[in-house]
């Protein structure tokens, strides 16, 4: 029940999504007695429209998700196991047209497979199922094989767990397969900005985690500069906003340790 309400709420919530409503409802209004009330919706619906383009509050946040958890400079010298987490390929256009279409987040995939070079007897972890709804029937960890292939792992030294369809499910339904103890030490890579929410949820499941962030978007102290582009800023604060949404849903589930996830000392 909670990854199908997640995911009709966040439809509802999509800026961009919203946007669209709104200047639906102002059109439908124009052709009724409430023009009046038409121009009140479109002409709020344009300033919001500016405002994300204008100012970047999507790229302020996003800054901030990205940054909560630091790069790792020094690797520890012992770990138990390597986790990444799904979200680089799309399983439905591999399956299509018999070749792995990959992702903005293949840094995932290929610090995965440089680690694994460096800890050659860890335990190797891919989780990834699908968070589509209504496509339950095909899962990405079952089309990545070749990928990794090309990135010169193994698959058989790998433990796929293809049945997650959200964060908090790669956390727990790996925690099944793999039973850690808390004297065991995990890397969990998954991009920069989705880290919080990661490292809240593989926490909260009882994993001794270390957080090991790719993927990033943005430089380290971009400063402020005004935008141009209404797709970037609506691209920012979507994916902000959802992460946002994520953390305090998770966290009042009980599903995240803390509202937003910090590191330990």
């Amino acid at each position: 029940m909670f990854f199908y309400l997640s995911k009709i709420l966040w439809f509802l919530a999509d800026p961009g999504n919203l946007l669209l409503i709104a200047l639906c409802v102002g059109t439908g209004l124009l052709w009724t007695k409430w023009a009046k009330a038409a121009k009140i919706v479109l002409t709020t619906t344009a300033a919001v429209a500016v405002v994300v383009t204008v100012i970047p509050i999507g790229t302020l946040l996003f800054g901030n998700l990205e940054n909560r958890f630091p790069q790792v400079k020094k690797l520890p010298e012992n770990i138990t196991g390597i986790i990444v987490l799904g979200g680089v390929v799309d399983q439905f256009i591999t399956d299509d047209r018999k070749q792995v279409a990959v992702n903005g987040a293949v840094e995932r995939l290929t610090e995965f497979a440089r680690l694994s070079f460096l800890y050659p007897n860890a335990k190797l972890v891919f989780t990834g199922g699908s968070g589509v709804l209504g496509k339950q029937g095909l899962k990405e960890a079952d089309v990545i094989k070749p990928l990794l292939v090309t990135l010169g792992l193994n698959p058989n030294r790998i433990i796929f767990e293809n049945q997650s369809r959200n964060t908090v499910e790669n956390a727990t339904l790996t925690k099944k397969i793999i039973k850690p103890r808390l004297d065991q030490r995990w890397l969990i890579i998954t991009s920069a900005f989705h880290m919080p929410r990661a490292m809240g949820s593989f926490r909260q499941a009882g994993w001794n985690a270390i957080a090991y962030p790719v993927d990033y978007h943005m430089k380290n102290n971009p400063g402020f500069s005004l935008g141009l582009s209404l797709r970037s800023g609506l691209s920012r604060l979507s994916a902000s906003l959802h992460e946002w949404m994520g953390l305090t849903f998770y966290w009042l589930s009980g599903r995240t340790n803390e509202l937003y996830p910090k590191p330990r000392n």
